[in-house]
């Protein structure tokens, strides 16, 4: 199973304050929905429920002045091809948002990065044909598949995000200091494959500034 900055300054705290607005203001007639889509990093493995990745980040929405429903649609062990498969009935009529986070299990089990990236982007296209904004989370592939794998995996999250005009957060581990191995050690569960809550903390508090503009473009 693999489940990888806050706004600064003035214009930054006009985004979250206007966001604050157009979330709470009596115009708006119902919460904005925001689904967390993936495997177990999203789902929260190895961890008690107010640790995982979700709660963490709605505690960090909350800390931000942001109100939203943020659903928990991680299911540990999932590949592109599990996530295509209960796309239709996640996408609801109250999901305006979605963070997708997949492909970490396709890497593990050596899967062809073509399959992945067409399911991907079926599951990009459900969200628009939903009118339903994402937040595409690329992931990155271990070396000993070879460099052409590395480079097809890694390269299918830019890709697809620009042809989606999705927003994109290039890796779900990128707060975690790669260049110390100890470091990164001591923010993983003893797998090696999921953070601990501390680890899970830094990832919250680098993805939450792009979920932040996720539901900017929801507001808009």
């Amino acid at each position: 199973m693999w489940c990888s900055r806050l706004y600064g300054g003035v214009t930054g705290m006009g985004k979250a304050l206007a966001l604050v607005f157009a979330v709470a203001s009596p115009v708006s007639a119902e919460q904005i929905g925001v689904v967390a889509f993936g495997d177990s990093l999203t789902q929260g493995y190895g961890l008690i429920e107010q640790n995982g990745f979700v709660p963490q980040m709605r505690k960090w929405l909350a800390e931000n002045g942001v109100d939203v429903r943020l659903v928990n649609a991680g299911v540990s062990g999932d590949t592109t091809a599990g996530g295509l498969a209960r796309i239709d009935w996640t996408l609801t009529e109250d999901v305006d948002a979605m963070i997708l986070t997949l492909g970490g299990n396709d890497m593990l089990r050596g899967l062809d990065p073509a399959v992945s990236r067409a399911n991907l982007a079926s599951i990009l296209d459900a969200a628009r044909t939903r009118d339903v904004e994402v937040l595409l989370v690329g992931m990155t592939a271990a070396g000993n598949y070879g460099p052409d794998y590395k480079q097809a995996f890694d390269g299918m999250y830019p890709a697809l995000a620009a042809e989606y005009g999705t927003l994109f957060h290039e890796n779900f581990f990128a707060a975690f200091d790669s260049s110390d191995p100890a470091a990164v050690a001591g923010l993983m569960q003893p797998d090696g494959i999921h953070p601990n809550a501390e680890g899970v903390a830094l990832i919250v508090n680098d993805l939450g500034p792009d979920v932040l503009k996720l539901l900017e473009r929801v507001a808009e």
